[in-house]
């Protein structure tokens, strides 16, 4: 019982010292993505609060954060521009139009969870995975180097002279103490990130070093500092926006693009989370509570979001791996906004991207290099679209793509696997053993197997070693019965699974003299709604 307590003291612990590193490292990343949104910080900070708040409690995957990301907020600026530009240059009725917006893609994820379509992201092939975290590496480490800009004359330029300097030395050193304080036995009861981020604070207030802040970079994008009050409900969301089919007509595809954007980033990060931990979430629960946070976020004046993956390592790495990581992360941001806004404002910029280099050094899969002799030419071709598509567009498109690929290779590589053995039985009965799956893929390889003109007059077909695994399979076994047939010779089917029996027998009484009843019948099923397919088959009357 006492290491029991233990144990949970550390883990509560761990929790709630790393949430607070995660809070201070979601400031910065909230603000710039509602920058991309073009719209105020305080709009992407109450999301990640929200956000961060409910999926910790309610979501599938205990250690995960979530919050504002850019892979939204990308969609989201010309969602809000078009919006703009259907009301006065006063009515800023592009904002409206977004949480209306987030409400739908909320239900959109919502509906996803309640019909379990989480489970589909067991069909992401590891190649696509590898491609995912490789992506997101280069995305995280690209949208740092933004940070290497400042304003001047309204125009973002890179940084000079002791500016440069001051930045990549305080970046540096924030990354040399996150590599060197785990390897200190004293420092492991807090996060080395959290350490790192408090001595860089330290050092620049105290040395009054005239680099950028938290707060020097929310006024450089045009907003007016993070103070903020309590999120309240935007009911205004009702009365400025007309819900008419017209809306529906405009939002829902936005909705349904952050909707599935959101759940495939947030469903992969989870996956990769699963990996560092060695536990499983669940996906559908994970659905259901993006959904949920993002619907009360909307309603609440947010822009959206989900899970980050960023944040997640980092979370991760520094010990969070309950829901109390979560809880806290959320709750520190929400009292940063309340209370302690002038404090969060002179963290270094510095060392917030310092945390996020040592982040993308940790996220990318480093391995892939090591093993790209190694895999199928296929499975590397894949990995790299993935990455390079994840950078160019988004994630969505990338996974999707990946995932179409490397079906695509995979119907290639299964067509080819058909085959025939033939021989002819001592009463002249010619035998077909058919060896392979037998799918829309390999239906042309299939039927070249055959010569019902010059076959002799009895025709046997095994399938023993064989699967009939779809609706175009079957449609190829009745064209071929009917070309045997009208040579009038004999074809008889054998060791055809109880499917197929079922579906061939209700398409023509015909098949009960064509196919040879076998106790060693085989037991699958097929992907075909067994109730369904009889009524396509309307053409093939015996």
């Amino acid at each position: 019982m006492t290491e029991f307590i233990r144990k949970r003291v550390k883990n509560v612990r761990n929790d709630v010292l790393s949430g607070i590193t995660v809070a201070l490292a979601l400031v910065p990343e909230a603000v710039a993505f509602a920058f991309v949104a073009g719209v105020d910080p305080l709009v992407g900070l109450y999301a990640a609060f929200m956000i961060g708040l409910i999926t910790s409690i309610f979501g599938g995957r205990p250690g995960m954060i979530s919050g504002a990301t850019g892979a939204l907020a990308v969609v989201m600026v010309s969602l809000v521009a078009e919006g703009n530009a259907m009301g006065s240059p006063d009515e800023n009725l592009g904002l409206y139009f977004l949480f209306l917006t987030v409400i739908l893609m909320g239900v959109i994820q919502m509906l996803a969870g309640v019909f379990k379509l989480g489970k589909f992201v067991r069909l992401i092939p590891h190649p696509v995975m590898m491609g995912f975290v490789n992506g997101l590496a280069i995305v995280i480490f690209l949208s740092q180097l933004g940070m290497f800009k400042q304003t001047v004359n309204g125009e973002k330029v890179w940084l000079e002279g002791n500016s440069l300097w001051y930045m990549i030395g305080l970046v540096g050193l924030t990354m040399l103490m996150m590599w060197g304080l785990p390897k200190l036995k004293a420092t492991k009861k807090l996060p080395e990130a959290l350490i790192a981020i408090l001595v860089v604070s330290a050092i620049v207030i105290f040395s009054n070093l005239d680099v950028a802040t938290v707060g020097s970079f929310i006024r450089d994008g045009g907003g007016e500092g993070l103070k903020g009050g309590f999120p309240v409900p935007v009911l205004e969301t009702f009365s400025k926006i007309p819900l008419n089919f017209a809306t529906l007509k405009f939002i829902f595809p936005y909705a349904l693009i952050l909707a599935a954007i959101g759940l495939i980033e947030s469903l992969m990060t989870l996956n990769l989370i699963d990996d560092l931990t060695e536990t499983r979430g669940n996906s559908n629960r994970e659905c259901i509570a993006q959904g949920g946070a993002n619907v009360i976020t909307g309603l609440f004046g947010g822009m959206g979001g989900c899970a980050m993956i960023g944040q997640s390592i980092i979370n991760i790495k520094g010990g969070g791996r309950g829901r109390l990581s979560g809880i806290t992360a959320a709750v520190m941001l929400l009292l940063f906004i309340l209370f302690a806004s002038s404090y969060i404002e002179q963290v270094p910029i510095a060392a917030l991207v310092g945390v996020m280099f040592m982040v993308v050094i940790g996220t990318f899969a480093w391995s892939s290099f090591r093993i790209m002799n190694k895999i199928p030419k296929t499975d590397l071709f894949v990995l790299i679209l993935v990455s390079s598509l994840t950078v160019i567009f988004d994630l969505a498109i990338a996974v999707i793509a990946g995932v179409i690929v490397s079906a695509l290779v995979f119907s290639w590589e299964n067509a080819k696997r058909i085959r025939a053995r033939k021989r002819i039985k001592e009463d002249g009965t010619k035998v077909y053993e058919i060896w392979g799956p037998l799918f829309f893929g390999s239906i042309s390889a299939f039927n070249d197997k055959f010569d019902a003109k010059n076959d002799p007059d009895k025709v046997e077909i095994d399938f023993i070693e064989a699967r009939i695994s779809d609706h175009s399979a079957l449609e190829a076994l009745f064209v071929l019965v009917e070309k045997y047939q009208a040579e009038n010779k004999t074809i008889k089917l054998k060791h055809l699974s109880e499917d197929c029996k079922v579906l061939m027998y209700k398409a023509s009484d015909k098949f009960h003299d064509i196919i040879i009843e076998d106790v060693d019948d085989p037991r699958y099923h097929l992907a075909e709604n067994p109730e369904a397919f009889p009524k396509g088959l309307g053409e093939y009357k015996f």
